[in-house]
């Protein structure tokens, strides 16, 4: 009597094949964890932009110069709370000051520059300089304002005639 082939797999076999399945497991839940902790990075990193501009556009919104020198706080934005930390400098343009905001999570704990998710740097300031009335008054050809334009020495701008209209090489 003969005795048929056997069929299937060999106990070797299916734990080779086991530990191949396991290695690609961990390999996929590796690659998911490190593609969540980089959304939720990127995530507070955001929110930690959002609220430095909006403490810059607090600042210009007040009306106030700010005083030169550090200031910190904390504010709540986001359902998180969030410590901010503001240096003002003056620049070397008189009445124009920079403001640089950084921010990070109130829960994290560092030294003052550590820590930090982010910096937003902005401007702040009076006018640059007063008005020119020398200036030509830019438009006043297009609108056709009734005031003669000048140039900056004050003389009359001379007024050129509209352009003529092209027409393409080859056309009747």
């Amino acid at each position: 009597m003969r005795r048929a082939p056997h069929r299937g797999f060999t106990l070797i076999e299916v734990l080779v094949a086991l530990a191949i399945v396991a290695i690609g497991m961990a390999a996929v839940m590796g690659a998911l964890t490190s593609s969540a902790n980089t959304i939720s990075y990127l995530r507070d990193k955001t929110f930690a932009q959002w609220v430095a501009l909006n403490q810059i556009a607090n600042l210009r919104l007040s009306g106030q110069q700010p005083p030169t020198g550090n200031s910190d706080g904390d504010t709540d934005f986001a359902g998180r709370s969030w410590h901010w930390r503001q240096e003002v400098v003056a620049t070397q343009v008189p009445g124009v000051e920079r403001i640089d905001i950084s921010v990070r999570p109130a829960d994290v704990k560092a030294g003052d520059d550590q820590g930090w998710f982010t910096t937003v740097s902005g401007i702040q300031g009076d006018a640059l300089g007063t008005p020119n009335p020398a200036e030509p008054l830019w438009g006043a050809q297009t609108f056709g304002a009734a005031q003669t334009p000048t140039t900056t020495l004050g003389t009359p701008a001379p007024v050129l005639p509209p352009p003529t209209p092209q027409k393409p090489p080859g056309s009747p």
